[in-house]
């Protein structure tokens, strides 16, 4: 990717998350303000639209120039999750019914041959039997695209861990994947995303259509790490589902850790509250900033020891 293309998704994300958030607030569309805002000032749920519109401009400015970048049939599972989340954070949707649709993209993912059918000798099954390949997606695809969405809940957590997942799986394999323009231009398209959650005023959050669209990119991702196409470069040795659960262990400590906590109390493990890991440090930090370096930092340091003792 060069460096003009970079440097256009940069400027074209910030234009549209300048834009829609100014067409939000003029609509008095604000993020609503309750008990579990770690926030008490103006906001909007726009930050997914944003990298959502970058994508898709992208994307066609190369479809009409007949460029394949990626299999760009992936805009349709990518899409029908990105409007789900859009229409929750207008109408908030019931969590059956969402659970329902995300089962139905997980359905469309397989599909399109994005399926985990191989355990890779995890707990020592390796190819499994199709009906078997296909329970274990959607339950990775449910498992995954929540967690992102679970620890969206202060500036900068969830952005970054995408981030981070993607740079990672990117950095171990062995050559470039099928995948990698979506990508890099997801990254670049939420670097500008960084200025305006930390804003004082005027501030965007990425929004469950944010948190959705990524979560769905990382599923794809981390379906692509099990698969035989996915190879570690040669000066690493890892077992892949130890890696892929490595490469986004925080996410799914939160949500294990959330889920638990709620059944305990009698409580649905839908139904949200303040338990989340994000929510105990910034109580202790009280800022944002210093809750996003200690939760970054400690799931990085979890991989490297981990690496490291592997290795």
């Amino acid at each position: 990717m060069n460096f003009t293309l970079i440097l256009f998704i940069l400027i074209l994300s910030t234009f549209f998350h300048y834009v829609v958030n100014k067409i939000f607030l003029q609509k008095l569309l604000f993020d609503d303000v309750n008990h579990r805002s770690s926030h008490k000032t103006l906001a909007t749920r726009t930050g997914g639209i944003g990298v959502f519109l970058t994508l898709l401009t992208i994307c066609l400015f190369f479809y009409f120039q007949k460029i394949d970048l990626f299999d760009y049939s992936l805009f349709i599972p990518i899409g029908i999750m990105f409007f789900l989340g859009l229409y929750d954070d207008l109408y908030q949707v019931n969590f059956k019914l969402k659970f329902f649709l995300q089962i139905i993209v997980a359905k469309i993912l397989i599909d399109q041959g994005y399926v985990i059918s191989d355990f890779n000798g995890f707990l020592g099954f390796y190819e499994v039997p199709w009906l078997v390949a296909q329970f274990t997606t959607v339950f990775v695809f449910l498992v995954i695209v929540n967690s992102i969405n679970f620890i969206d809940g202060i500036d900068g957590l969830a952005i970054t861990e995408v981030m981070k997942s993607i740079i990672i799986i990117e950095y171990f394999s062995e050559s470039k994947l099928m995948i990698s323009p979506l990508g890099f231009m997801v990254i670049f398209s939420l670097i500008p995303l960084y200025y305006f959650n930390f804003k004082k005023k005027g501030k965007i959050f990425l929004g469950d259509c944010g948190s959705l669209l990524l979560g769905t990119i990382i599923v794809i991702y981390i379906i692509y790490v099990l698969s035989p196409n996915y190879i570690f470069n040669s000066q690493f040795e890892f077992n892949k589902v130890v890696f892929a659960v490595l490469v986004i262990i925080y996410p799914l400590f939160d949500l294990l850790r959330v889920f638990t906590l709620r059944i305990i109390n009698g409580r649905s493990p839908f139904i949200a509250d303040q338990n989340h890991v994000h929510h105990f440090f910034f109580k202790k930090t009280n800022s944002h900033f210093k809750t996003l370096f200690i939760i970054s930092f400690l799931s990085t340091l979890i991989f490297v020891v981990v690496f490291l003792i592997t290795k």
